[in-house]
């Protein structure tokens, strides 16, 4: 069973690959039935490799057997493999949402798709900062040619600009890598921490600078501010599977802030202990504040639902800030709900969109919508969610973000912040529904209807928020299982380094 921490990343890997076969490629319903199955194996497999590491704690595989910190090496612990599986639920709904139609409005909408799945699963599994950067170019290249799927002209102008900002992120992130290789000649996570605790004097200043370029890459895929203008944008005008999917990458960002500044740069790393968290807990601060004005700003539904986005990241790095197992606990359980909400409104605007004709999720008067119960139960069932309103996941998310703080002056800032930005969020929502629902004008309908497999998706993406209230004791069990576990850098670093040690690899 070692080898099934390969699966998220070899599945969906071949799955591309045969769905480029002439077989399946020149046949549309083989390639959504290769897609769609594909994806159903890969969530199984995920919750099995997820048991797997209940039962053993840590798991590492060498491939080829070259142990680390020489060998590519990738590390299930909780925290990694509950991301996976977030990205195989998320990616279920997204492509059976595409399947409907929308892939056949571009070029190659399912394998690379597919292989954007590798590239996430890759970034949250892999055990080294080297493969993290390969693993997050393999996802890079495949959500630029998603990005610009069916083509426009709003989808080429945020694709252009995605493009430069990540390929200069991703500049840094080598100049990065440089310096920390040259210095402690190594870039495996687990061997990196024990470097950084004993570092001598005359190498300090070097890998901190090191570290805070990391903090700047890893802001720039999370969209802190001020570097998150180019999010907005390229949300907005991606296609709906393709921006639902999008809502876990920005969630990579942030699992990097927190791997690195946890284990590398946490409670065990001396002098260099905490060199990101007072600039990390100010620009998740301000990324709320900014986020929930967006809200209220936006134009479209879309682009609200894309400032949702930025909201959850700076709550997020707000807790990866306070390097705490609760904070840590916090962010893995508000992670699950907020991608899947945001995810599921992407979907939910893009058919309030094709129904109200040209007015699209513009929030102005429209064309009133062939399906008003249906969708007005998708949206108010989201947005009751997204707002952290009772008896939904948002309430227990945002209630176990507060409780963490324990410090009476974070604790005054951080409450006044999320609080005052959930209220402005609901007013923001609440102000979208009136208008896309209540402000119509005429009383013809178009013809245009949800298709069964887009209702399915949306519904599969909102079951998740009841799901996480009826079973929020085992999944928070869970979510603090997986901060204890992160916050245990030595017993980690044991398990991963033992076959150098004299122990033996699985």
């Amino acid at each position: 069973m070692w080898h099934l921490i390969t699966a998220p990343i070899l599945l969906p890997m071949l799955t591309a690959i045969l769905i480029m076969l002439p077989p399946i490629h020149y046949s549309p319903m083989r390639r959504r039935w290769v897609s769609i199955i594909s994806s159903v194996i890969q969530l199984v497999l995920a919750v099995m490799l997820l048991l797997q590491v209940q039962q053993h704690g840590l798991l590492h595989y060498a491939i080829g057997n070259w142990q680390a910190p020489f060998g590519i090496i990738l590390v299930a612990d909780t925290l990694s493999v509950v991301m996976v599986c977030l990205t195989s639920f998320l990616a279920l709904g997204a492509i059976c949402y595409g399947s409907a139609g929308e892939d056949e409005k571009g070029s190659f909408f399912h394998p690379l798709f597919q292989f954007q799945i590798m590239g996430i699963n890759g970034a949250f599994l892999t055990g080294d900062l080297f493969n993290l950067f390969v693993f997050f170019e393999v996802l890079l290249i495949a959500s630029y040619a998603l990005l610009i799927h069916a083509g426009g002209k709003n989808k080429t102008k945020a694709a252009l600009h995605y493009v430069i900002l990540n390929l200069t992120g991703s500049a840094i992130f080598l100049f990065a890598l440089a310096v920390l290789y040259g210095t402690l000649g190594t870039l495996n996570i687990a061997d990196m921490a024990v470097k950084v605790a004993a570092l001598p004097q005359q190498d300090l200043m070097l890998v901190k600078s090191g570290g805070l370029m990391l903090m700047i890459v890893f802001a720039l895929k999370a969209a802190v501010l001020p570097l998150q203008f180019w999010l907005p944008a390229t949300y907005a005008s991606a296609s709906a599977p393709v921006a639902a999917l999008f809502a876990v990458m920005t969630k990579i960002g942030v699992y990097a802030l927190l791997r690195v500044y946890t284990t590398i740069f946490g409670s065990t790393a001396g002098t260099l202990s905490g060199i990101a968290d007072s600039w990390l807990l100010v620009a998740g601060l301000a990324t709320i504040v900014l986020g929930a004005i967006g809200v209220m700003a936006s134009q479209d539904f879309r682009r609200l639902v894309a400032n949702l986005v930025l909201v959850s990241v700076g709550t997020l790095v707000a807790l990866v800030a306070l390097q705490t197992p609760e904070s840590a606990a916090a962010a893995l359980y508000y992670t699950v709900h907020s991608t899947l909400v945001t995810a599921a409104l992407f979907l939910v605007a893009d058919l309030i969109a094709s129904q109200r004709g040209k007015a699209g999720d513009r929030l102005v008067s429209g064309r009133r919508v062939a399906q008003p119960v249906l969708l007005g139960c998708m949206f108010m069932l989201a947005v009751l969610t997204v707002a952290g309103l009772p008896p939904l996941s948002g309430f227990i998310g945002k209630l176990m973000l507060l409780q963490a703080v324990q410090q009476p002056v974070l604790q005054a800032w951080l409450w006044a912040v999320v609080l005052g930005s959930s209220l402005l969020v609901i007013v923001g929502l609440s102000r979208a529904g009136s208008t896309l629902f209540w402000r119509v004008s005429g009383n013809d309908s178009g013809p245009e209807k949800a298709a069964p497999l887009q209702v399915f998706a949306v519904f599969w993406l909102l079951a998740a928020s009841p799901m996480l209230v009826i079973f929020a004791g085992p999944f928070t069990e869970l979510a603090q299982q997986a901060a204890i576990q992160l916050h245990d850098v030595s017993g980690a670093v044991q398990r991963i380094l033992a076959p150098l040690n004299g122990g033996v690899a699985p």
